[in-house]
């Protein structure tokens, strides 16, 4: 598939796939309702960093071997949920200000957020789904991979901070509308709810 080509099947694919509401895209206006874009965006560079790995291990077959194998899969989308979810009772507890002395968010380090994003990624069974069966048709077997890898990642990962970005602008929004009118503590409560929904439904899945 030429350059061209694959601007206008691929940007488009894994634009419509990024932006359809799903758990990193929840996750992230979550956190920008309850810490802000600004700190926000150190959820996503772990998420980033897992949507990357799930990427090169579809391309090289890896999450086909994952995916057969439901007891480690389900071993590690449990440990991903249960995390969220005890961040989430963190949020719901933490105090109406939302912006503590040396902290990143209520109780949420960068290290947490980093690990935060990283495991919504790689937890995520939906996300394995979408790239065993999306990406692995872009990539042309006549052709040197590591280039084609390279270009369809920098292509996707530019894709989904885009998408991320557009989410934690408007939870940042919404936490600016509710802190005006002393929201404080009722933001950190939808906030930690939210995450917790998105625990469970990563358990779920």
């Amino acid at each position: 598939m030429n350059a061209p080509s694959l601007l206008a099947v691929f940007v488009p694919t894994f634009l419509v796939v990024s932006l359809t509401p799903g758990m990193c895209m929840t996750l992230s206006l979550t956190l920008g309702m309850s810490i802000g874009l600004r700190r926000t965006m150190w959820m996503m560079w772990g998420e980033l960093a897992g949507v990357a790995l799930v990427a090169i291990a579809a391309v090289a077959g890896a999450a086909s071997l994952l995916l057969a194998n439901p007891h480690l899969f389900a071993w590690l989308r449990l440990a991903g949920a249960a995390y969220l979810v005890y961040l989430g009772i963190r949020l719901w507890r933490a105090p109406a200000d939302l912006r503590p002395a040396g902290s990143t968010g209520p109780g949420l380090k960068r290290r947490d957020l980093v690990a935060q994003g990283f495991l919504t990624a790689v937890s995520n069974p939906k996300g394995w789904a979408f790239m065993v069966s999306l990406l692995p048709p872009f990539i042309d077997q006549r052709l040197p991979l590591l280039p084609q890898l390279a270009l369809l990642l920098s292509l996707l990962l530019s894709i989904e901070f885009l998408c991320l970005m557009v989410y934690a602008g408007g939870g940042g929004r919404l936490r600016r509308l509710l802190e005006g009118r002393g929201g404080g503590r009722l933001l950190n409560r939808i906030a930690g709810v939210m995450m917790a929904a998105v625990g469970l439904w990563l358990a779920l899945s």
